[in-house]
């Protein structure tokens, strides 16, 4: 599959190795702007050239997790919901009560660990005939 493709379309599936690539990809990206733009342009302006890429990464994301849980078998949208479950508690952080705080951490980590297991460790599932998701022969079955 082209980089480009990898990056920006929702369609299709992709394996573990496409995911980690993928996913390694954007969070070096994003840390290399992150240390690189505060070096490179005045606080405010470094202060946005992160935002805006913090923002413009969740696409890349979500299209890396579409692909990965249409491939494991579910719908496209639980990984965007599962990014959007990772992301959005942590951008509400600094508009809510403190009493709330604790609350939006939890459904952030539990988004990730899911995430983690589900789109990054579980095997690859084919449709048979009947477009039920099955597992790939010689992957483990879950116990």
């Amino acid at each position: 599959m082209p980089l480009i493709r990898l990056f920006t379309d929702l369609d299709g599936r992709i394996g573990l190795r496409a995911f980690w690539f993928g996913t390694a990809a954007v969070a070096l990206s994003l840390f290399v702007i992150q240390r690189l733009a505060p070096q490179l342009a005045a606080p405010a302006t470094a202060a946005a050239i992160i935002a805006f890429a913090k923002s413009f990464a969740l696409f890349p994301w979500c299209a890396l997790a579409a692909k990965r849980a249409k491939d494991r078998g579910g719908s496209s949208l639980f990984g965007i919901l599962l990014i959007c479950a990772i992301v959005i508690p942590e951008l509400m952080l600094p508009h809510v009560p403190f009493g709330w705080r604790p609350s939006l951490e939890a459904i952030g980590t539990i988004a990730w660990v899911v995430a983690f297991i589900d789109l990054g460790l579980m095997p690859s599932a084919h449709q048979d005939e009947t477009g039920l998701a099955t597992v790939v022969l010689g992957a483990k079955a879950a116990e």
